[in-house]
């Protein structure tokens, strides 16, 4: 399971919400989930975020911590869901 620090998630759901994610945004005060996505890019964010992929029984894989704007980042293999975080919020 995944420990928040009081983070509301919200599910990107359709195709612009999952294009442009946290994009643009400053002061990051809640989280993203992907479903069935395996990898995602940091392209004009504003700040750096953390982010953990899961399996489909949402087991921790992999937790990125303080990803810098401008990177791709692809999970490893099994990975079925990706949230991206506001900095410092995942454990």
């Amino acid at each position: 399971m995944i420990k928040y620090k009081n983070v509301k998630i919200i599910e990107a759901k359709g195709f612009k919400r999952r294009l442009i994610g946290l994009m643009f945004q400053k002061n990051i005060n809640h989280g993203l989930l992907f479903k069935k996505c395996r990898s995602i890019h940091t392209f004009f964010m504003l700040e750096e975020i953390d982010v953990v992929a899961t399996d489909k029984n949402d087991n921790i894989l992999k937790t990125y911590k303080s990803v810098k704007p401008w990177r791709v980042l692809i999970a490893p293999k099994g990975t079925k869901n990706i949230y991206e975080l506001p900095k410092g919020t995942s454990k």
